[in-house]
């Protein structure tokens, strides 16, 4: 059964620590969103950690011009925490509806493990309910997002923007608000492709969907 408007899976409330709060950037903050982002995705391939900063500074281009919006983990004055949510487009049969789409989400190594990552996303679903998007969509662990409210997409019935993605990471969230959309494809923003940023490539997408490679005679699968 897909999400519905009526009765949406429920965030729950924010997580109170006194150590930190979630708020929108500062212009004057960039930078040290960037470094966040940078050791978040590149503690373990520096490279990976400059695709994704490129990533969230041609995102903040639509993010600018009210396409989406981001939130910030502040930690006595420094940014520790990041997430972006950006508008994308569900292509159904009755009509094109906007959505959202949430990614990156970024916590700084040091400060991982102490629910920031939650609060950011929670605050990140509580912002996108208010403003009236009726969907929000991701690419992510299994582990980590029903826990929030995220179900399956595909058996939710959205097609995924791409083959590269795993059918366990593609996910959504109904926020209650605005229409409720049955169905349909989501298209990702230029954003996504621009940069490559798009589902896996490589080992680690052999590894997760080896059906995929069965047509080129090393995957596995008939």
């Amino acid at each position: 059964m897909p999400p519905t408007a009526h009765e949406p899976p429920q965030p729950g409330p924010p997580d109170p620590h006194p150590g930190w709060l979630i708020r929108p950037p500062e212009p004057g903050e960039w930078p040290g969103i960037g470094a966040v982002v940078g050791a978040a995705f590149g503690a373990d391939d520096p490279a990976e950690g400059h695709t994704v900063g490129a990533l969230v500074d041609t995102l903040r281009r639509s993010w600018q011009q009210d396409r989406g919006f981001e939130l910030v983990a502040d930690a006595g004055g420094r940014v520790v925490g990041h997430v972006g949510m950006t508008r994308a487009y569900v292509d159904s049969l009755e009509k094109l509806h906007h959505v959202l789409v949430l990614s990156p989400l970024s916590v700084e190594p040091r400060w991982q493990g102490r629910g920031i990552g939650k609060a950011l996303v929670r605050a990140a679903l509580a912002g996108a309910r208010d403003a009236g998007w009726p969907l929000v969509f991701l690419e992510g662990a299994p582990s980590f997002y029903p826990q929030l409210g995220f179900v399956e997409a595909g058996p939710a019935g959205f097609g995924k923007p791409s083959v590269r993605i795993p059918d366990a990471a593609f996910m959504v969230h109904a926020t209650g608000a605005g229409p409720h959309i049955a169905g349909g494809a989501l298209v990702y923003p230029e954003a996504f492709w621009e940069t490559d940023t798009t589902g896996l490539r490589g080992e680690i997408l052999r590894q997760l969907s080896p059906g995929l490679f069965a047509a080129d005679g090393r995957g596995e699968g008939s």
